[in-house]
């Protein structure tokens, strides 16, 4: 049988720790020996699996409290590990020439939640209030960028915001690469205006049209967006929304982001 899959390898932990920003020690009232952050990111995942409370947290384990892997999670947030992490996997494969680049899909489907900040009346689902997941991925699924909103923000109001936050590319000679040569979507980012913004960024804009009959062959493409969206979901934390706070939701979100792409180096197996 393979490790649990909140066990960090020492392949992940190679590229993980070098961001991690450094705690300082204090001499002469040193306390209690702080977890490891290894320990303590196990136990991270482990709430990201199994969506468990912080305050059941498994002490057996060896993670620490609830609260200490809350407290990293935030620090670590905040220091920009997630996203320093997720520029060198993305590096990485492209500097492999695994990235698809001839093209980018987005999509943003409604998310469940129970409270907090960065939520809204979803006007697709009766009203109820929840959160939504704006994801943009290459040709092949990998996720370039994931954006948080309330569930009442229209989707076509992140399409930009999607594209401006597809960090710089690095791994291949030349100018790091932000820029996919085409977008697929669906009809809820139907607007001419954002077309043209589209094509003003050089990028080929191939939208679905509403009041046209299905069938126009873009879900030969786009369905790799749903795919990376059921890998995140897989993550079980993700299904519903318990953090009153978004940036620990959006701390969650990003981590899935960075796993599914280091996935995607063949490290590890679905």
């Amino acid at each position: 049988m393979g490790a649990a899959p909140w066990i960090v390898s020492d392949d992940l932990w190679e590229r993980i720790e070098p961001l991690l920003p450094r705690r300082e020690r204090r001499f002469r009232y040193p306390g209690r020996k702080p977890v490891p952050d290894r320990q303590v990111l196990c136990g991270i995942l482990f709430v990201l699996f199994n969506d468990v409370q912080w305050e059941h947290l498994p002490q057996e384990l060896g993670f620490g409290s609830g609260m200490t892997c809350w407290r990293r999670l935030r620090d670590w947030n905040e220091a920009g590990v997630w996203e320093e992490l997720h520029e060198v996997l993305l590096a990485e494969l492209n500097a492999a020439a695994r990235l698809d680049w001839s093209r980018a899909v987005v999509d943003s489907p409604h998310q469940g939640h129970k409270r907090g900040l960065q939520t809204g009346p979803s006007p697709v689902d009766r009203g109820r209030a929840g959160s939504k997941h704006h994801l943009i991925t290459d040709g092949h699924g990998t996720p370039l960028a994931v954006i948080l909103t309330g569930g009442n923000r229209n989707d076509i109001t992140q399409l930009m915001p999607l594209l401006d936050a597809i960090p710089p590319v690095r791994g291949r000679v030349g100018h790091p690469r932000r820029r996919p040569d085409a977008l697929f979507a669906d009809r809820g980012y139907d607007h001419d205006i954002y077309r043209d913004q589209v094509r003003a960024r050089r990028i080929v804009p191939a939208i679905a049209r509403r009041n046209t009959r299905h069938g126009s062959g873009l879900g030969t493409y786009r369905w790799v967006v749903e795919r990376t969206f059921a890998w995140l979901h897989g993550f079980r934390r993700l299904r519903i929304r318990w953090e009153r706070r978004a940036d620990m939701h959006e701390a969650f979100l990003k981590l899935a982001c960075c796993l599914i792409t280091y996935r995607q180096l063949g490290s590890l197996c679905y």
